[in-house]
């Protein structure tokens, strides 16, 4: 017998329906019908037959046509929401969907696997199980530590030991003793009360990449967690079935226990869930529709469950990703910009950044002779100005390669190793058949590594916001003010650039490092904390308010290349201007600017499906592998100086270009 699950002001309903001829509006009405029934005022309604509404799917939220069948318009098990007309969202309602369902109703189920051993998976695997591109399978040898591991727990159970977290309460509860009768409730009351969590709930990608690094680190076989319950776990991932959790709650030492509890508690089936199927709903409905049953929670799977910082390194490791790919691609905007002010690649000469032996720095300088070599790809505007009289060019652009490497994901190496890192108070030895509790739950290091991450790539808007006030000021640029035609009738980019000081002058108070402060909890028992959680979410804020000034930069370059045709830049920037040209128009007159940063914003923070690659990056990029191939033959051997520096070298005459020739 067909069944709907059918959302009425807050509340979900199972409607069963026996003929499927019978309309949407019949189950509109059977909806209001039991939701009046549960009430004492029948929820302000005379009658049914007074209510008037409209349905709609909770995926997609498309509108339902009233008198369509049940059998033809819906399919077994589908979620639909009964909307009443009249009706005020109240500010507090869950809604039906995430913000962006636009992307997550086009959610296909993936068929490839990734396979989890709890030491092997990198922050792009993660970032891709994020999106939804694979489902989750253990190895054979995880499978078997986790075995062996809870078959310690089963052993400390039957000879009941007293263990904290097993046997014992938690926290300052450490010294109350448990009976064994009560262990299974011991596990689901710490979920339900470590379930404190507030703040808007995590989208979808960033719930899988959550519950996608918890699967990984129970994998590594040290939690005492059983096969059965992890196997579970990895069915609810795979269905893509997602709790409910707040973003604010974690102080980041004894674990991410907020956040995580709340994943838990998904995972036995009390709160909210989401699924693309569903959209939110109570937990037990959603996993009743794909088909699966709540965990059922044994001793210490509780503790298991909860205790690490998976929130704190799951945003970290998206956050190193996001950090790297607008870092590669503001080396290319700011050619672009250099371009357009007519500056020198003079400061990017190979000799001056092997005299500090900087990796990044060198190979930031690098890039920006491969885009800008006048004797590899000619251009015109470079010729324009080669006789011009200025000597040499402001920090902003001269210095790009010192400055703009701070903005590298300096954390990243540190971060490949604590994904695989496994987090839990109490560690279970199944060699020493022991129970140890330690401190590697302790979101310390990764909170330093981003507060620092915050702080470099900070400096990318920084230094592109002084770049867009060169392009826009005519006194620095040779440029129409604000690159806009009829001046005073037009505003062009003048508060474009406003948005960017903005931006960068926000991200200078979110760069406070969140962890140097601790404040002591759980009655002096955990008494020194990271703040870990805040230092990850801050950080994604300034990764991307970094992705909206460099937006606007970009559109404020292509602008001014608008003034200087017929003249052509060189040909990798080229192809960067038609990318940004085939989704902005060039600025003729004002028009609502807002899209069109969004539009510029789109291309920095998209990657092309077939490539994995963002945009910009990806028009780019061979023309910037070519320039590295004709310089350094593979049969040329690479001096160990050149390695070290990460830069292919070449000889000073390479480097040369005919800008500002009266420099030499």
């Amino acid at each position: 017998m067909p069944r709907y699950t059918v959302h009425v002001r807050g509340e979900w309903l199972a409607v069963p329906c026996l003929n499927s001829t019978n309309t949407i509006e019949w189950l509109g009405k059977e909806a209001v019908r039991r939701y009046m029934k549960n009430k004492p005022d029948n929820g302000g309604f005379a009658s049914v037959e007074e209510v008037k509404f409209y349905i709609r799917r909770c995926k997609g939220l498309g509108l339902l046509d009233l008198d369509d069948t049940v059998g033809d318009a819906l399919e077994d098990n589908e979620f639909v929401e009964v909307v009443i007309e009249g009706d005020i969202m109240s500010p507090d309602f869950i809604p039906s969907q995430p913000e962006g369902v636009h992307l997550y109703s086009k959610y296909r189920e993936p068929e490839q696997y990734i396979s989890l051993d709890g030491n092997s998976l990198t922050t792009e695997d993660l970032v891709n199980l994020g999106k939804g591109l694979y489902k989750i399978k253990l190895t054979h040898e995880a499978e078997a530590k986790v075995k062996k591991s809870r078959e310690v727990i089963e052993r400390i159970v039957k000879k009941q030991t007293v263990v904290y977290g097993i046997t014992t309460g938690f926290g300052k509860f450490a010294r109350t003793v448990i009976p064994n009768s009560n262990l299974r409730e011991l596990q689901v009351n710490l979920v339900r009360s470590h379930s404190a969590g507030v703040g808007k709930p995590l989208n979808p990608e960033r719930t899988r990449m959550l519950l996608a690094l918890r699967i990984n680190v129970l994998a590594k076989g040290y939690s005492g967690i059983s096969l059965e319950t992890l196997e579970q776990v990895i069915e609810v991932f795979n269905a893509s079935c997602l709790p409910y959790i707040p973003e604010k709650g974690t102080v980041g030492a004894s674990g991410d226990l907020a956040p995580l509890s709340h994943l838990a508690l998904g995972l036995i089936g009390e709160g909210k869930m989401w699924s693309p199927k569903s959209g939110w709903a109570d937990a037990k409905y959603v996993l009743e529709a794909h088909g699966l049953k709540p965990i059922t929670l044994k001793p210490k799977e509780g503790l298991a469950l909860i205790n690490g910082t998976q929130m704190i390194t799951s945003l970290g490791c998206e956050a190193v990703e996001r950090a790297g790919a607008i870092a590669r691609q503001a080396d290319i905007i700011a050619a672009l910009t250099l371009e357009v002010l007519k500056g020198t690649t003079r400061a990017f000469d190979t000799d001056i950044h092997a005299v500090r032996p900087h990796r990044g720095q060198a190979e930031v300088a690098f890039r920006f002779r491969s885009l800008l070599d006048s004797d590899h790809h000619p251009s015109e505007i470079a010729e324009s100005h080669r006789f011009c009289d200025r000597v040499q060019d402001a920090y902003t652009m001269r210095c790009c390669p010192q400055t703009l490497i701070t903005g590298r994901y300096h954390s990243c190496k540190l971060y490949f190793t604590h994904v695989g890192l496994n987090f839990s108070l109490k560690m279970v030895f199944a060699e020493r058949e022991e129970t140890i509790s330690g401190g590697n739950f302790h979101g310390e290091y990764p909170a330093k590594a981003l507060d620092y991450l915050a702080i470099g790539v900070h400096e990318l808007a920084a230094i592109s916001e002084r770049r867009i006030e060169r392009l826009c000021n005519p006194s620095l640029s040779e440029l129409p003010a604000f690159l806009v035609t009829e001046g005073g009738l037009n505003s062009g980019f003048m508060i474009a650039h406003c948005t960017a000081a903005a931006l960068v002058s926000e991200n200078k108070a979110l760069c406070h490092p969140s962890s140097v402060d601790s404040l002591s909890t759980s009655a002096a028992t955990e008494d020194h904390v990271s703040m870990g959680g805040w230092a990850a979410r801050k950080a994604l804020r300034v990764i991307e308010h970094v992705e909206q000034v460099l937006a606007i930069e970009l559109l404020a370059a292509c602008q001014g290349i608008e003034f200087l045709r017929p003249l052509r830049t060189t040909t990798p920037l080229e192809k960067v201007y038609d990318l940004v040209r085939s989704v902005v128009r060039p600025w003729i007159k004002d028009r609502f600017m807002a899209p069109d940063i969004e539009a510029a914003h789109r291309l920095l923070v998209e990657q092309k499906a077939s490539a994995g690659f963002w945009l910009v990056w990806e028009v780019a990029k061979p023309y910037i592998e070519k320039y590295r191939r004709e310089l350094i033959p593979e049969s040329r051997p690479i001096s160990p100086t050149a390695f070290s520096l990460g830069s292919l070298r070449m000889s000073a005459d390479d480097s040369h270009d005919h800008r500002h020739q009266n420099e030499l």
